[in-house]
């Protein structure tokens, strides 16, 4: 199984690795994208299963990413790890098909118990 992890920090990038593998997602494939057009490129040409997505990133904002892939019937599996969670951005990604939303600073369980249903 793939999964890209979209982050304008290299550094919180690397936090989520080491979180997915505390949370026993370690043995999956982990593919890196550091700007919003870079996820939606690597989401479109590497097919991955889940794409776990900052909010605010340069070039184009994780829910710019998820409602391009949306409408262009791209129906990965899409959640948010971000700082921000006001319940306007909650909704809207909610609204364009996320299917989580968890906000930093964030354990190993909490990765566990949202992802496990997902991921299986």
């Amino acid at each position: 199984m793939k999964i890209l992890i979209a982050d304008d920090s290299r550094v919180m990038r690397q936090i989520v690795t080491r979180t997915l593998r505390q949370a026993g997602f370690g043995d999956h494939d982990l593919v890196e994208a550091a700007d919003g057009k870079e996820a939606l490129d690597k989401a479109t040409a590497e097919g991955p299963d889940l794409v776990i997505s900052d909010w605010n990133m340069p070039e184009m904002t994780g829910i710019e990413v998820l409602r391009q892939l949306r409408s262009a019937g791209n129906a990965v599996k899409f959640g948010f790890v971000t700082s921000e969670c006001t319940p306007e951005m909650q909704q809207q990604a909610e609204a364009a098909g996320s299917l989580f939303f968890i906000v930093k600073p964030f354990t190993a369980e909490r990765f566990d118990e949202v992802l496990s249903p997902i991921l299986g």
